[in-house]
């Protein structure tokens, strides 16, 4: 039960990637009676299957005051029903040799399994039971509302990254409900109870309010009847409804955010624009603004590590990545650490100054194919683990795209021209529309200063 574990390697990718499992055979989309969406994405290499299903509800949904509370009923979900009391899912999956996790985000939560092939519509059962069925006591929803609080302080309170980059999404995100982290602010996670938990629940877990994606050594037609035997059962209890958060002002002025640790062993300066997402995005802007990252920070022959790493030697790395998987904003990020002698400003002046020569002038022609052969090169690799097929289907239709937009993604990327990614970064790389975090290592402990 990770928050978004797996999303790290996607923005380590580029969310490119995230939407590019566009080779699959015959991937089949379809909706069951009760608004249920099924993706099948057909993978006969191994006797195996895939099974996720991915809600669209996420942190970004939260009641405001209640934060973490998507994350808190993702691990409350894996505490039984009537049916299925206490961890008899888990042990279930266990048995048949399977494995089985699941994570939040800001759009979405989601559950999967990987399983024998002959034991996909078991595993479909126990999911669809828990739909509508969870059971809760406060003797469960206590001691591990002690679990996601230990989890706060381990991935975040404990680690000054993980701080600095909750404290820039606050800075970035002036009115949208992206500001808050996933995991939730601790003050908001302690008050969290067993009512909070089951409110959420019956607001937004419901059959039409899901997607359910399975990648493997299936058929469509043996999906679709074990999809119809077992979900197909479960009635909707939720008016589907457009999902309208808070958006974003006109953003003015640009933002700094400084994050003093003793522990940390590193300084780096990370800047994040507000930038549209995949889904919000105008026609060709999120394929523009991938490959305006790839050029500028992916891999040692980009721009950044290029001439600040090799050519200058300032910095020890620099990047970028755009992270596009979402269904309001996204953030385009710039990063760099710099090498003993040279100060964050100095690292700082020297990204901003290859960030305006790309604004003036644009990118090569060699520049862009390169990062188009890189790109779809890329995606095609990333093909051969199943499990990203699944959740490259999953995010997408979590976030409001389709299954056709996914299989397009190379055609889309293909059309991107040199005047788009420079009329990409003329547009949205805009110092106010920025957060720059400084991470610097003081020189004594929070306790020992107070």
């Amino acid at each position: 039960m990770r928050v978004a574990k797996f999303l790290l390697l996607l923005v380590a990718l580029g969310s490119a990637t995230a939407s590019a499992a566009y080779g699959s055979a015959e991937v089949s989309h379809f909706t069951l009676a009760n608004g249920l969406e099924v993706v099948v994405v057909p993978d006969h290499r191994a006797p195996v299957v895939t099974h996720m299903i991915w809600y669209k509800v996420g942190a970004a949904d939260e009641t405001p005051g209640k934060s973490g509370l998507a994350h808190f009923l993702e691990h409350l979900m894996f505490k039984g029903t009537e049916k299925n009391p206490g961890d008899a899912f888990s042990r279930q999956v266990a048995e048949i040799g399977g494995q089985e996790n699941a994570f939040t985000a800001s759009d979405y939560t989601g559950f999967f399994q990987r399983v024998p092939r002959n034991n996909l519509k078991e595993v479909m059962a126990l999911e669809a039971d828990r739909i509508t069925g969870l059971v809760l006591t406060d003797d469960v929803v206590r001691p591990e509302l002690n679990v996601v609080l230990e989890e706060q302080n381990m991935r975040v309170a404990n680690n000054p990254a993980a701080r600095l980059s909750q404290q820039m999404d606050a800075a970035l995100y002036l009115n949208h409900p992206y500001g808050r982290p996933v995991i939730g602010w601790r003050q908001e996670i302690e008050r969290l109870d067993r009512n909070d938990a089951l409110a959420f629940y019956r607001r937004f877990y419901s059959p039409n309010n899901a997607i359910v994606v399975v990648a493997g050594d299936v058929s469509v037609d043996e999906v679709k009847a074990d999809a119809e035997a077992t979900y197909g059962k479960v009635a909707d209890r939720i008016e589907s409804k457009p999902r309208r958060r808070p958006m974003e002002p006109a953003q003015e002025a640009a933002r700094t955010v400084t994050l003093a640790d003793f522990r940390v062993e590193q300084p780096s300066v990370n800047r994040d624009y507000l930038v549209p997402s995949e889904t919000s995005a105008q026609t060709g802007e999120s394929e523009a603004l991938e490959v305006l990252a790839h050029v500028l920070g992916s891999g040692e022959n980009c721009r950044l590590y290029r001439k600040l790493v090799v050519d200058q030697a300032i910095a020890l790395n620099a990047g970028a990545f755009y992270a596009g998987t979402a269904l309001d904003y996204a953030k385009f990020a710039v990063f760099g650490a710099p090498k003993p002698g040279t100060s964050l400003h100095q690292l700082e002046a020297a990204i901003d100054d290859i960030l305006a020569e790309v604004i003036a002038r644009g990118i090569t022609a060699d520049e862009l194919e390169r990062a188009k052969t890189r790109l779809i090169a890329d995606a095609v690799y990333a093909e051969d683990n199943q499990a990203s097929l699944a959740r490259w289907y999953g995010s997408a239709l979590a976030t409001g795209q389709t299954v056709e937009a996914v299989r397009r993604w190379p055609d889309r990327i293909r059309a991107v021209s040199t005047d788009a990614v420079q009329k990409a970064a003329r547009t949205w790389l805009d110092s106010r529309r920025s957060v720059t975090g400084y991470l610097v290592k003081s020189l004594q402990s929070e306790e020992k200063r107070s």
